[in-house]
């Protein structure tokens, strides 16, 4: 249990305390008094004040953590109302009453550090071990292939195969593949070239060429390349087609400046794919079991901490991207109903009233349970926790 919980504990509270301390940080820089900053929930375990009055502690629940400033109610920020009866010189300090721009830089500084957190870690990565899943970018063209005679150069960007999309390099290989399969008539309903269909093919009608989409110089031009087929044989004895063009991807690693402005698109990049995944979910297009919780988190922590610091640290800036972007959702008691209620005192010209703020924070605290509840179960099911407590019953 230790392989994973250990680990899990680790990646948690160091994307945790990163997002706190993008809410303590830009909280002190608007001359706001934080008063708690804590890792985890619950009785506290150990802490320490330091010179400034706030108290720093690790508490019991390793499940997320909170910044309580002067003003704050609990760790939810609700305000709270007896703010008011507080000294003028004290009650400066205090978040309510800092303008509005100031409260929403204080609320969006903690998934922004999340985001920041991100690019570091992956333009560190991608300095010093490159990139494992690179973009569709040539690194080098091999002499006396296909792609070299059709002039492909390096640093030209793919962004196509037969006209679908390429975004990542490991996406060409099977495009080519799907391609070559697309040019003749399975037998029986086969879905890839088998062997004997590609000696037939290569004897009597030669392989037919594929337009390669690429983009050099901020231009796009269409290369015609006819790949170079070549039969594998695996394991069992069968042997089956394989089709290559003649480049490789570049993976690194880059130099700073690369690594920095390709951590900064990464991380863009991750951020676009998750949300499309969660809207892809809310539609309906993908399926909700997709979801997952702590469980989920804690074993695929453990899983990828097994493989070693850099896939951890990839894990972790992925993790990063996902908890600013929860955390922006528009849901009372997250940083995003945060912003929300804030966006709706600056229409109004003044705070929305307390009876709304707490029917929202209410019903901003029932969605985010019912959504850990459903995570959980989501990771229990796929765990077969169930089907094996009704083996034990059975």
């Amino acid at each position: 249990m230790l392989d994973y919980i250990l680990p899990f504990i680790v990646v948690l509270s160091v994307l945790v305390f990163v997002h706190e301390l993008g809410h303590y940080l830009a909280a002190r820089m608007c001359r706001v008094r934080v008063e708690v900053f804590s890792i985890g929930f619950g009785p506290e375990l150990f802490g320490f004040n330091d010179r400034a009055g706030t108290r720093w502690k690790i508490s019991a629940m390793p499940l997320g953590g909170y910044v309580k400033m002067l003003g704050d109610m609990d760790a939810s920020s609700r305000p709270d109302k007896d703010a008011a009866l507080l000294p003028d010189e004290i009650r400066a300090g205090a978040f309510p009453y800092k303008s509005v721009p100031q409260r929403a830089w204080i609320v969006a500084a903690g998934p922004l550090a999340n985001f920041a957190f991100a690019a570091v870690v992956l333009a560190v990565l991608l300095a010093s071990d490159g990139h494992p899943f690179p973009r569709s970018v040539v690194g080098n063209v091999v002499d006396g292939f296909p792609a070299a005679a059709s002039g492909l150069q390096e640093g030209d960007l793919v962004t196509a195969v037969d006209g679908t999309p390429v975004e990542r390099f490991m996406e060409i290989p099977d495009l080519v593949q799907a391609a070559m399969g697309a040019r003749y008539q399975p037998r029986e309903g086969q879905q890839i070239l088998n062997y004997e269909d590609y000696r037939n093919l290569v004897h009597s009608v030669g392989l037919p060429p594929i337009t390669l989409t690429i983009e050099r110089d901020g231009e796009s031009q269409d290369l015609t390349i006819v790949p170079m087929g070549r039969t594998v044989v695996d394991s069992t004895g069968t042997e089956f087609p394989v089709f290559r063009l003649g480049f490789i991807a570049d993976t690194g690693p880059y130099g700073v400046l690369d690594s920095i402005w390709l951590g900064v698109s990464e991380t863009v990049w991750l951020t676009a794919a998750t949300f499309d995944s969660v809207g892809e979910i809310i539609s309906g297009d993908r399926g909700s079991e997709e979801l997952g919780g702590p469980i989920r988190i804690a074993q695929m922590s453990g899983d990828v901490a097994q493989l070693g610091i850099v896939a951890l640290l990839w894990f972790m800036a992925l993790l990063s991207v996902n908890l600013g972007l929860i955390n922006l959702l528009p849901i009372p008691i997250l940083d995003g109903g945060h912003l929300l209620f804030l966006g709706a005192e600056a229409a109004l010209g003044r705070p929305l009233s307390d009876r709304l703020q707490e029917y929202g924070f209410r019903i901003g605290l029932a969605l985010v349970l019912t959504l850990m509840v459903f995570a959980t179960w989501n990771d229990l099911v796929n765990l077969q926790v169930f089907e094996f407590l009704s083996g034990l019953i059975s």
